[in-house]
């Protein structure tokens, strides 16, 4: 009982220490929060130890990120630009590094701390980790399902962005599919399997994204361009979708080169409209700009229509790749 009691007030000791305050207003406590603004910490466990990692913490909390945070880690130079390691360690015992009834080890509590500013939060890959950390360090920890998706990033690229660990990930250790990559490849119908994702499925699901965010993107643009449609030529746009919008756009700005396909989006009085008003919209919008639109998400369509033509072959492979392994 004697040794429990000791053992407490020393985590509690070691807590005062990696926790220095300040007073919020006082030139140390703005220079504190100014170091730190908007940087969280990431803990990520290799095989072979710990690496800690520095990122923007907004990513976290923006509407949209479980569907979309797992798109920074599809490729090398997307991950670099989102992520940066600052240290990695190895731990040659990793079963008492993090431990629930030992807490942290010195030396990996030795690298959070170097790192760590106060206050600064730090996101770890499970509720355990979480808990100790918090208990043995006093230092806060996020975990939730956006945090688990980049853990499967950073294992995906685990070779590239600690290029310090020599060590494989074994099978076992991998994360399942990320859950907004999942989320996108059922929007097209694709029904893929975790043990199917290769680096080329994740590269062309990255694809796919990127041609969607060509529609967010241009959204409130096309929107408010839409307004002169009605202040001019009386046709109400609001239920059109964005291409259609963007089409209608492209006409009036460039009446004479309209296609029988763009004609056919339209009924007959908008298309007459859209026309015969053309030169109303002199000076009102600019008509590159309209056209460079029109392109971009005409070619994101066919991007995304090729893409997902191969996307269909693959998993079609990777099912029968499966199926011959277990009638094997």
């Amino acid at each position: 009982m004697t040794g429990k009691r000791s053992t407490s007030t020393s985590r509690k000791r070691r807590c005062r220490r990696a926790t220095p305050t300040a007073t919020a207003g006082s030139i140390a406590g703005i220079g504190r929060n100014l170091e730190h603004y908007g940087l969280i910490l990431v803990l990520f466990e290799t095989p072979s130890g710990f690496a800690i990692f520095t990122m923007n913490g907004d990513h976290l909390k923006r509407p949209g990120a479980l569907q979309d945070i797992w798109a920074n880690f599809g490729a090398d130079y997307r991950a670099e630009e989102f992520i940066w390691l600052k240290e990695f360690r190895e731990i040659k015992d990793k079963s008492s590094a993090i431990n629930h009834d030992t807490g942290v080890s010195c030396d990996l509590a030795e690298m959070i701390m170097k790192w760590r500013r106060p206050e600064q939060k730090m996101a770890v890959g499970n509720p355990e980790y979480k808990e100790i950390i918090e208990r043995s360090l006093c230092v806060l920890c996020l975990f939730d399902e956006i945090v688990m998706e980049v853990m499967w990033g950073l294992k995906n690229l685990m070779h590239v962005l600690v290029p310090q660990e020599k060590m494989k990930l074994r099978k076992e250790d991998y994360l399942p599919m990320s859950q907004g990559m999942n989320m996108l490849l059922n929007r097209y119908g694709l029904d893929v399997k975790p043990e199917m994702v290769t680096d080329y499925i994740i590269k062309l699901a990255c694809l796919l994204l990127d041609c969607e965010y060509c529609d967010v993107k241009n959204s409130k643009p096309l929107r408010f361009a839409a307004e002169y449609l009605e202040e001019l030529s009386g046709i109400n746009s609001k239920d059109w979708d964005l291409m259609k919008l963007a089409t209608g756009l492209k006409i009036v700005c460039y009446p004479a080169e309209r296609s029988i396909a763009e004609e056919a989006m339209f009924a007959r009085d908008e298309l007459s409209k859209l026309v015969s008003d053309a030169h109303k919209y002199e000076g009102k919008i600019i008509k590159g700009v309209c056209l460079n639109v029109y392109k971009e998400m005409v070619e994101a369509r066919e991007i995304i229509t090729a893409t997902r033509k191969v996307l269909v072959s693959l998993v079609k492979e990777a099912k029968d790749a499966c199926e011959a392994e277990q009638s094997a």
